[in-house]
């Protein structure tokens, strides 16, 4: 089995090229640092407001049981109980399938909003995540591309490539 040699490439970029090559990688590390930074700060600022609220997971649980809910985890697990509860109240049903004038109406009400309150701080650590995720990667983008092309000389920068 023979292996197959692509020939080298050169391309030839003129010193402003390289310079505008370098400074769109370097946009990427800064972009990709502000990201991180700003997925970390609402990271945490969601995990702090969750934890001043004090909630707990219930002992009953199905995992993390008594657990402070403030990461996503938590939360999922609280606001899984929170429906249990609720099913079990109204004997399985929901808001809308309950007549108006139900008196365990009003609990299941609060149990949906309690639940949609804990899947939203669910979205934003999941978002927060995602932009954290995609701000490495900028970054790593941005270091590569600095990485491939050298600085800009007074006249032509060559840059050899292989190609595939």
């Amino acid at each position: 089995m023979s292996a197959t040699t692509h020939p080298a490439s050169t391309v030839t970029l003129t010193s402003g090229k390289a310079r505008l090559v370098r400074l769109i990688g370097l946009l990427g590390i800064i972009g990709g640092l502000v990201m991180l930074l700003a997925g970390g700060l609402v990271w945490g600022t969601v995990s702090s407001q969750l934890s001043e609220e004090k909630i707990t997971v219930a002992e009953d649980a199905a995992f993390l049981p008594g657990a402070t809910v403030d990461n996503p985890f938590a939360a999922y697990a609280q606001a899984s109980i929170i429906n249990h509860h609720a099913m079990k109240a109204s004997d399985g049903k929901t808001y809308a399938e309950l007549a108006q004038d139900d008196p365990i109406r009003p609990t299941v009400m609060t149990a949906s909003l309690l639940r949609a309150s804990l899947f939203t701080s669910i979205v934003a650590f999941g978002v927060s995540a995602f932009a954290m995720g995609a701000g490495i990667l900028l970054s790593l983008f941005g270091w590569a591309i600095r990485a491939t092309v050298p600085s800009a000389a007074k006249s032509t920068t060559r840059v050899d490539a292989t190609t595939v």
